[in-house]
Formats: structure tokens, C-alpha cells, sequence
């Protein structure tokens, strides 16, 4: 007997950051398991296939550049945040401004993004540079702080020094966007059921 192959995943992938805290490394770390440590200020958009679990799982991810002087031009931004079914939020430890961006855009997408029943938007704290520990300037304890109080989940790497760490991050969003799907259609199928039976009283 043959066992039919589950059907590929797709995960819509927006990752948000400040400037210079390694967005583009941590994405191309990703893709091909090497590290190039400097970008552009650019916003791009990079297709991958993996296997994650014994499942396939098509990755669209999407990069924001984040310039200074777009920061109130929120159109963009709010296109791609519905476009998206998760999120990877990057920061680096040695700048306490990046740390509060991120802060702000978790609070921006929770209230873009509708999830039936629950704030528990796919999103994935990300303390990027670890490698620069002694510049830190925002404690492990803060991140994970932070995660439990919004909940998102958290993981602190380098991806200047390590691919294993950034694997994780991306099959961590990959079970987050999984369970988010699971509860959608959950919801959906309680909301039909909820509008079969007001038909029927209704008729009654």
C-alpha cells in the first residue's frame, strides 16, 4: 500500500528589523548556508523548497528594508503584513534602538493581522550578532521577556558564526504557521456549524 505524500506547505514570510542587524545575512544563511556580511539597504523577495518534518515547505520571503525616513509611510508595510502568515522579527543585541523598533512592529502586526479567537500571530523574536557579546547592549533576559509578553517566540544566534541557529528559526515559524492554519480552520468550521444551527432555530 502506497502512503500518499502530505501536500507542500507554503509560508509567506515577511522579515522586519532595523537597519543593520543582519536581516539579509540571516535570510541568505538560510538559502545556502553561507555567510556575506555586508548589503544593501533593499528591499527584496527569495523563493526556497525545503523539507521540514518530512513535509514540503515552499518559502516566499519577503525582506523590508527598514530606512529611517519611511517609518510613518506605513502602506507598503501593511500590504506585505497581509500578505504574510508569518513573521520573523531580527534585532541585534548590540542596539538597544533596534530592540524597541521590533517591539513596535510586533504591536503593528498584531493589529493588521485578524486570527480568529486569538493575538497569537506567527511571529519569531530573532536577537541576531550573539557573536558580538561583548557589545551587547540588550540582555538575552529582555528577548525572552519580551516574547512571553507579546507571545511570539524567541531565539538569540549569530548568523555570522553558525547555519544550525538559523535553521531553527526559520522550522520554528514553520510549526508556528502550521498550528495559526490548524486554528483558522478550526474556527471556520465552528462559525459554520454556529450558522447551520441559527438556520435551523431560526426556522423553527
Amino acid at each position: 500500500m502506497t502512503i500518499p505524500s502530505r501536500s507542500k506547505m507554503e509560508a509567506n514570510v515577511v522579515v522586519l528589523g532595523a537597519d543593520n542587524v543582519g536581516k539579509s545575512a540571516l535570510i541568505v544563511r538560510f538559502l545556502t548556508r553561507r555567510f556575506i556580511g555586508e548589503y544593501g539597504d533593499i528591499e527584496s523577495v527569495y523563493n526556497h523548497n525545503v523539507t521540514v518534518a518530512g513535509r514540503k515547505v515552499a518559502f516566499n520571503i519577503w525582506e523590508h528594508a527598514h530606512a529611517q525616513n519611511r517609518l510613518n509611510q506605513n502602506s507598503a508595510k501593511e500590504k506585505q503584513i497581509q500578505w504574510a502568515n508569518g513573521f520573523v522579527l531580527v534585532y541585534s543585541i548590540c542596539d538597544r534602538a533596534s530592540f524597541n523598533v521590533v517591539q513596535q512592529q510586533i504591536q503593528f502586526i498584531k493589529s493588521m493581522k485578524d486570527y480568529p479567537g486569538t493575538d497569537k500571530a506567527p511571529i519569531i523574536i530573532v536577537g541576531n550578532k550573539r557573536d558580538l557579546c561583548h557589545q551587547r547592549t540588550v540582555s538575552s533576559e529582555e528577548g525572552r521577556l519580551l516574547a512571553l509578553a507579546t507571545d511570539c517566540q524567541f531565539c538569540e544566534i549569530s548568523a555570522a558564526e553558525t547555519y544550525h541557529g538559523v535553521l531553527l528559526v526559520f522550522h520554528g515559524l514553520v510549526d508556528r504557521i502550521k498550528e495559526s492554519k490548524i486554528l483558522v480552520r478550526r474556527t471556520a468550521g465552528i462559525k459554520s456549524i454556529i450558522r447551520s444551527l441559527s438556520s435551523v432555530f431560526t426556522r423553527i
